[in-house]
């Protein structure tokens, strides 16, 4: 199970890596773009902490400028892998608050799982203005990736 979430999140790093690769050759990036990639960032970053127990220093919809998106990104990309290599069960279960303060239990393979399909959520969001405002999307297909 270690090589599949490896792979996911191998996979997760290359798309959000060609997002904003894309996004910084634009001449503008819509607010919406910047609130649904912070949004992806911020996720991914509240996850990791949960599983390791720490506090997380974003909130849900904190904004992010461009110019950081690539630093948090390779952060939240290190620490997931780490987490991978250093799960002994992915059955184990983590004890979290939402962001509405509501406590939950999950095991560790789903909310690795939600993260990755998370992030492929809204960046199918982002592409999706980009098509609207006329920009053709990189292609992110998990196919294209493999290929």
């Amino acid at each position: 199970m270690k090589g599949f979430f490896h792979q996911l999140f191998d996979y997760n790093f290359y798309c959000n890596k060609k997002m904003i690769q894309q996004c910084s050759g634009l001449d503008s990036v819509s607010d919406n773009c910047i609130r649904l990639f912070s949004h992806i960032l911020n996720a991914h970053h509240i996850w990791n902490q949960r599983m390791l127990g720490i506090s997380a220093e974003f909130g849900v919809w904190d904004l992010h400028e461009l110019r950081k998106w690539q630093d948090i990104h390779y952060e939240n990309q290190r620490t997931s892998f780490e987490i991978v290599s250093n799960t002994d069960t992915f059955e184990k279960r983590v004890e979290y608050a939402n962001s509405e303060g509501i406590n939950f239990s999950s095991e560790v393979k789903d909310i690795l799982f939600h993260i990755i399909n998370h992030s492929t959520h809204h960046r199918g969001q982002i592409m999706m203005e980009f098509r609207n405002s006329g920009i053709d999307p990189e292609p992110l297909d998990y196919i294209h990736y493999k290929r």
